[in-house]
């Protein structure tokens, strides 16, 4: 089954990225949407892995077939994220962590987790998120970022503390996010359709747990990223009060780079929030404001999703490498500092205009873009 409001999340997520990254690429500035997209992204990845094994075994695809194309997906995505980071972000950065070479191991482990009790994959995204300020504070975090960016000596231990720890993207804690949405597509499989409900409200007595009615009525994602994004902020309100030890070693305020406590714990709320709130609003009770031509849209992006995140760096970072490189500076010269926000976010618009019209006239359903090479290898 197809989850309009997963398009509609990745579709948000994308375009989140997009407008993010030329404007914080080519003009040096953060806009206030900074640091939503990839969380959001990262957690949908673990969501629809769920809904996909849900697909394969619905259709009596063995066990061993499954992990075989799990062990097989994960691999192709983190393969494609160290060409991305050559290729795109140039040789020097092949090992800078980026979130597709997160996200491919995280499928790696989510084959494993999901045939687990749904408190152990909860219990390693806890430990994860926990455990990421004592290995950035062992691995020496801000060493890896002197110059505002990260930076690593081509030797086997400092690639994997950027791997674990000090990277852009590294495992602890931004596997927490798949992992979330793993237990978030679970969850959506024990739910009750609309009708069900409809038929058995007078026939409950009340002995039924608030906890299960959450989960049959759809509304546990709600409840669970209200309950995160309100202890993000008492953390953050918390912190002056808090003793020096533990404020300093486990909280860090708002940051993505380091991705702190408070930080991953909000974003993780609200992608389970909005999840939870689009999927009660698109797909459960299929709200008329969600119209067919927002539905097809939404659907084409989402199928094109792995292919535009990677072009969008491409059609932003290479001329500005290139013309850094004509103009004989360094070839990251005009890093930041290419053009005005002025300039920036109309191309940004620009490319997501080109964008809908290319694949619209490719259709959604057609096999073609990086999702396509993953299914051909891989399934």
């Amino acid at each position: 089954m197809r989850y309009s409001s997963i398009d509609l999340l990745r579709t948000i997520a994308i375009v989140v990225m997009v407008f993010v990254h030329f404007a914080e690429n080519l003009s040096g500035i953060q806009l206030p949407i900074t640091g939503l997209g990839a969380p959001l992204f990262a957690f949908l990845s673990g969501l629809s892995y769920r809904l996909w094994v849900d697909g394969l075994e619905a259709n009596g695809t063995s066990e061993e077939e499954i992990s075989k194309r799990s062990i097989r997906r994960g691999f192709f995505v983190f393969a494609v994220g160290f060409a991305f980071n050559i290729f795109v972000w140039l040789p020097e950065d092949t090992y800078n962590w980026d979130v597709l070479t997160m996200i491919g191991f995280s499928l790696l482990a989510l084959n494993v987790l999901r045939r687990l009790p749904l408190a152990i994959p909860i219990l390693v995204a806890v430990v994860s998120i926990l455990v990421s300020p004592l290995l950035r504070e062992m691995a020496g975090y801000q060493d890896y970022w002197k110059s505002g960016y990260f930076e690593v000596d081509l030797t086997l231990p400092d690639i994997m503390i950027g791997f674990f720890a000090t990277g852009y993207f590294p495992l602890f804690p931004w596997m927490a996010h798949s992992i979330v949405g793993l237990v978030a597509g679970t969850l959506l499989a024990r739910e009750q359709p609309v009708s069900c409900l409809e038929q058995s409200v007078e026939s409950r007595d009340g002995s039924e747990s608030f906890l299960s009615k959450a989960i049959s009525n759809g509304l546990l994602p709600v409840f669970m990223g209200c309950t995160l994004i309100t202890i993000s902020c008492v953390l953050l309100a918390a912190k002056p009060w808090l003793p020096k030890g533990l404020a300093t070693r486990f909280l860090g305020g708002w940051y993505m780079f380091p991705p702190t406590v408070e930080y991953v714990i909000a974003t993780i709320g609200m992608a389970t929030l909005l999840f939870g709130l689009t999927h009660r609003w698109v797909d459960r009770y299929r709200s008329r404001l969600f119209t067919d031509g927002m539905k097809e849209t939404t659907k084409l992006c989402s199928r094109y999703s792995f292919t535009i995140y990677v072009l969008h760096h491409m059609a932003h970072l290479w001329p500005m490498w290139i013309y850094g490189y004509a103009t004989g500076h360094e070839t990251t010269y005009y890093w930041g500092k290419a053009m005005s926000l002025s300039w920036s976010v109309p191309l940004a618009i620009l490319f997501l205009a080109i964008c809908y019209f290319v694949l619209r006239l490719i259709g959604p359903d057609r096999r073609l873009g990086i999702e396509s090479w993953m299914r051909w290898l891989c399934d």
